[in-house]
């Protein structure tokens, strides 16, 4: 079976960029990001489309595993799996659900709607109507460029609301990349906990988004000092 060209759109991101090397960098030679971004400038986050292929086999080099690159430049040193004859998406999740499934994926939820943390029974703001579960159909972009239907919980008012709504983990993750270590180590807790808690000074700023103009001056006033002697 012949190869597909890199430059088909009916493949993923990530399925053109492992067809961009083979066809047009070729195993062993170098290429450099201005390179690969002038091949592909409709898509924001190539970078992490190839860096995807390391996960199927492929070896790509950056100047950290190969100390004669350049910053800007990373090698194709070795080919993985043919990601262009896997299936381009997975069957999305169509068709009832049975009362065993949807309970199971309301308890990997935490028994919480998923967009705005209400539990079942909660009252919204106003307290005229509780909240009530269930399960809800997302569009996910995979890593690959193709979507497929991925299960959540959602309360009634957010799963009315978030029709056609799409989530791209990837943005999630290339984010991740730009928060100090830190911020990594703080959002990794909340991750496992599936919980954030606010700490002080962010409870503080609801307080203060919270006050009527009149008194949000009042407080500007009092923290200029401090936000003069930081200046310094």
């Amino acid at each position: 079976m012949d190869r597909p060209l890199w430059t088909d759109r009916t493949y993923g991101s990530m399925v053109r960029a492992a067809l961009w090397l083979e066809s047009e960098v070729g195993e062993g030679n170098i290429f450099s990001k201005k390179q690969l971004r002038d091949a592909f400038p409709e898509v924001a986050q190539i970078d992490r489309r190839v860096r995807d292929l390391r996960d199927r086999g492929w070896r790509i080099d950056t100047s950290r595993e190969d100390p004669s690159l350049r910053q800007e430049e990373q090698r194709y040193a070795r080919k993985g799996e043919d990601v262009w004859l896997r299936n381009r998406g997975k069957s999305a999740a169509t068709g009832s659900l049975t009362a065993s499934q949807r309970t199971k994926i309301m308890a990997a939820d935490n028994h919480l709607c998923r967009s705005c943390g209400m539990a079942a029974g909660d009252f919204y703001d106003g307290g005229v109507m509780s909240a009530q579960l269930d399960v809800a159909r997302r569009r996910i972009t995979l890593a690959d460029g193709s979507t497929e239907i991925q299960l959540i919980t959602e309360c009634n008012r957010c799963r009315v609301g978030g029709r056609g709504k799409d989530a791209d983990p990837a943005k999630v993750l290339d984010a991740l990349d730009f928060l100090a270590p830190l911020e990594r180590q703080i959002f990794a807790g909340w991750v496992k906990a599936d919980n954030r808690k606010l700490n002080g000074i962010e409870k503080l700023w609801g307080l203060y988004r919270a006050l009527p103009e009149e008194s949000r001056t009042t407080v500007k006033r009092a923290v200029a000092p401090y936000d003069q002697a930081a200046g310094k």
